[in-house]
């Protein structure tokens, strides 16, 4: 029998992969290695045949990062850092790519975790991998519930008559819908929605530099001119910082790579491809955005209520563009939506498997459907509890960006302790320049946490996160001794054990029994 007629007999049977590896190591302990690696050709096969490519998790990690807050947000870094922004872009785009390695490393190195919390409970202790799942999970939640919000804002230029909690719950159910299909169908969804604003974007760069170089009729080229009347970093060093932490939420939610590695086939060559191609993308389309920006409309005549691009539109006279980034807005918020949906319903899923979470959110399936659907849920009611209470809402909200660096903070701890405690990994997917890269980035994200009280409208979110952050660590001593009362009786283990045994033999003499090709 050879790797060929394996591969065709695994072919044949459409049982889970996971089921063939557990087999496998039951036939492996007990010394039919024949069968063990029948068992582990099969669920090989079966693993890398449908997982995520490199260009999946690119579409999925773009229709993630590229949201409301750079369409819309940018501005306000613009206007804090001037000119100095595409420093800002550049150096936060460094960092982006040190914490997907960080992340990435890990989870290749160890397929088995499913998620960054796993990795910080293993190597900061259970009570941080508990602390930051959850705040991730909530800060995700709370931010995609708003999201829900804005959209259902625009949405109302078209359908007066509709309420917003209306629009919002039907888009809300819809995203929650969406990831219900799994993975593979959702990356096919998230690759349009990608698509339609990284071809925005570059529309709007051709556009810039039509004007820039004097392409088109009846306009004077317009060069450099525009910049030149711009000091370089008006409010110095301090403006460059502050401008970094706007500028790390417009990179923010590109984890969603690390949490989809476990689902992707042949990661050693597809995630290390799937970051580069991410940062690259990420950081030319922004820097080029910028630069045709400042290029075109000076920073003071931006404004935080409207997109620099309309703006800079506007200003040629080019009355479509409401319209037409409204309509981009929208496609940019929903595949946010799309994608932060996929990314905490494995979160959830993580927490509910180490007994962190509520025991009915517990899964079987490779979909987590009911993490998704409680998480969907979730989204809901705080987006009523915005449209009722708009006062304690705005509290929680300004908590999402705090709970994005704290776990980015905590994720590049946890990469140093790996890294001591495991030495650096074979393969092509490791972080290079340790231990400098790591601690460059991990510095950096603190004093970008620590600014938040030194810029405007950020107070609020700092508080807001650490009342966050002291809210589940008050409550993992309680979780712990819950699940402790939970973990089940000796005798229990034994009859669980006797009746997987049973379950194992019955394939055993299922496999035995089958038309396996001969050579």
């Amino acid at each position: 029998m050879n790797i060929h007629d394996l591969h065709l007999e695994a072919a044949k049977n459409s049982r889970n992969y996971k089921t063939y590896e557990e087999m496998g190591k039951y036939y492996h302990q007990n010394g039919n290695l024949k069968r063990a690696y029948l068992c582990y050709a099969h669920s090989l096969f079966l693993c890398n045949s449908n997982g995520l490519t490199a260009g999946h998790l690119t579409m999925m990690a773009l229709g993630t990062v590229i949201g409301g807050s750079f369409f819309l947000g940018s501005s306000v870094a613009i206007k804090a850092a001037g000119p100095g922004i595409i420093l800002s872009y550049l150096i936060c785009g460094v960092m982006v790519y040190f914490i997907l390695f960080a992340l990435s490393e890990m989870t290749v190195s160890n397929p088995a975790s499913s998620s960054f919390r796993t990795f910080a409970a293993e190597y900061l202790g259970k009570g941080a991998g508990f602390v930051v799942g959850w705040v991730y999970w909530t800060g995700m939640v709370i931010a995609m519930s708003s999201e829900a919000t804005a959209v259902s804002l625009l949405f109302r230029t078209w359908f007066p008559t509709v309420s917003i909690p209306v629009l919002g719950t039907i888009l809300i159910l819809g995203v929650t819908l969406i990831n219900l299909l799994g993975a593979s169908q959702l990356s096919s969804l998230e690759s349009l929605l990608a698509g339609v604003k990284v071809v925005a974007i570059l529309g709007f760069i051709l556009f810039g530099a039509l004007f820039v170089f004097g392409l088109v009729p009846g306009y004077k080229p317009l060069g450099f001119q525009v910049l030149r009347s711009e000091p370089f970093l008006p409010g110095g060093i301090k403006s460059l910082a502050g401008s970094m932490l706007i500028v790390l939420f417009t990179y923010a939610g590109f984890e969603i790579i690390g949490l989809a590695a476990s689902e992707t086939k042949d990661k050693e060559k597809n995630v290390p491809r799937a970051i580069h191609m991410t940062v690259g993308w990420l950081v030319t389309l922004y820097i080029l955005c910028i630069t045709m920006l400042l290029l075109l409309v000076p920073t003071s005549s931006l404004s935080e209520e409207v997109s620099p691009m309309v703006t800079a539109l506007n200003s040629f006279r080019m009355s479509w563009a409401g319209t037409a980034m409204t309509i981009i807005l929208i496609s940019a918020i929903l595949s946010t939506m799309v994608a932060a949906m996929f990314g905490i319903g494995r979160m959830l899923r993580s927490l509910v498997e180490d007994g962190l979470g509520p025991a009915f959110l517990r899964d079987r399936t490779d979909v987590p459907y009911r993490g998704i659907l409680f998480s969907g849920c979730s989204m809901l009611l705080f987006l009523y509890v915005g449209l009722i209470f708009p006062e304690v809402y705005l509290f929680l909200i300004s908590s999402g960006g705090f709970a994005l660096l704290f776990t980015y903070i905590m994720l590049m701890a946890t990469h140093i302790r790996f890294r001591k405690k495991n030495g650096k990994p074979e393969g092509s997917c490791r972080l290079c320049g340790f231990p400098y890269s790591s601690l460059f980035t991990l510095a950096g994200l603190v004093i970008a946490m620590f600014s938040m009280p030194f810029i405007k409208g950020q107070t609020l979110g700092f508080i807001a996160g650490l009342a966050l952050v002291a809210f589940f660590t008050a409550c993992y001593p309680f979780v712990r001794v819950s699940a402790k009362r939970k973990s089940p009786t000796p005798k229990r283990v034994q009859e669980e054990t006797a009746k997987r045994r049973r379950l194992l033999t019955e394939f055993s003499e299922e496999i035995h029994h089958s038309d396996i090709p001969k050579k």
